[in-house]
């Protein structure tokens, strides 16, 4: 009995872990991500919709704290279709992350039609190739999953973030397993998008799945009496305890 014990510990501790990226939209996330010993962040703010690029100040405070930080570059709420003037503030948001040293950045720019807008991010990739390049959600927004993992593999992203080619993870499990298949260590496969305590076991358990990212964020009114009040989405260390108590 001593040896199968020992052979069927020997097999779980070969299994891989995804690595755990926290969606981190306030310097108070950044925080949590570095007590709570995540892989990394992806740095943004404006959660409510759907998080934009943060500023220059968070990037700089969060690389204070030693959390491989990654950036999200998304300069406005809306579709991943830019305009000129558009594309150049990105570019000179992707200049900046380079020179303060942050160690990737997460962008996702698609055309008119949908598809994966290959060209432009090209010449961006080759502003900083040094970086890690991550492309976000916008990719469930393309046409064909298949045919947009080429364009990124080709151009050399090194993850994707996807909820499956779905509205969240839940809906999208069975894709997400094909998609790690077909990526085949080609490309990092990172799910997202409504990860919670009652789901995240199961996206552990996909063969080939490199990370999990999810900003256990609940709603909170801030400033209740102030006649600027505002409801925001705001990071939960309890809710964070309980995603993870969960795998």
């Amino acid at each position: 009995m001593g040896l199968i014990f020992v052979s069927k510990c020997a097999i779980l501790l070969c299994m891989t872990t995804p690595q755990l990226e926290l969606c981190a939209a306030s310097i108070e996330a950044v925080e949590l991500a570095k007590k709570h010993h995540f892989d990394r962040i992806e740095l943004c703010q404006n959660l409510e919709q759907g998080g934009l690029t943060p500023s220059a100040g968070l990037i700089q405070m969060a690389l204070n704290f030693s959390v491989e930080t990654h950036v999200l570059i998304r300069p406005r709420a809306g579709g991943f279709h830019y305009l000129p003037l558009e594309l150049e503030l990105i570019e000179k948001e992707i200049d900046f992350c380079a020179r303060v040293g942050v160690k990737g950045v997460v962008v996702g720019l698609l055309k008119e039609n949908f598809d994966i807008d290959k060209e432009i991010l090209h010449q961006l990739m080759q502003r900083a190739p040094e970086l890690d390049w991550t492309f976000h959600r916008a990719f469930d927004e393309s046409i064909d999953w298949k045919r947009s993992l080429n364009v990124l593999i080709e151009l050399g992203f090194k993850r994707v973030l996807t909820s499956g080619f779905a509205s969240n993870v839940e809906i999208g499990l069975p894709v997400l397993n094909q998609m790690c298949a077909y990526a085949n260590g080609r490309i990092q496969i990172m799910a997202g998008g409504g990860v919670n305590a009652g789901n995240i076991s199961k996206l552990a358990q996909i063969e080939g799945l490199s990370a999990i990212h999810f900003s256990a964020t609940q709603k909170e009114l801030l400033d209740e009496d102030s006649a600027f009040s505002e409801t925001i989405l705001k990071v939960s260390e309890t809710r964070l305890q309980r995603i993870l108590a969960a795998l």
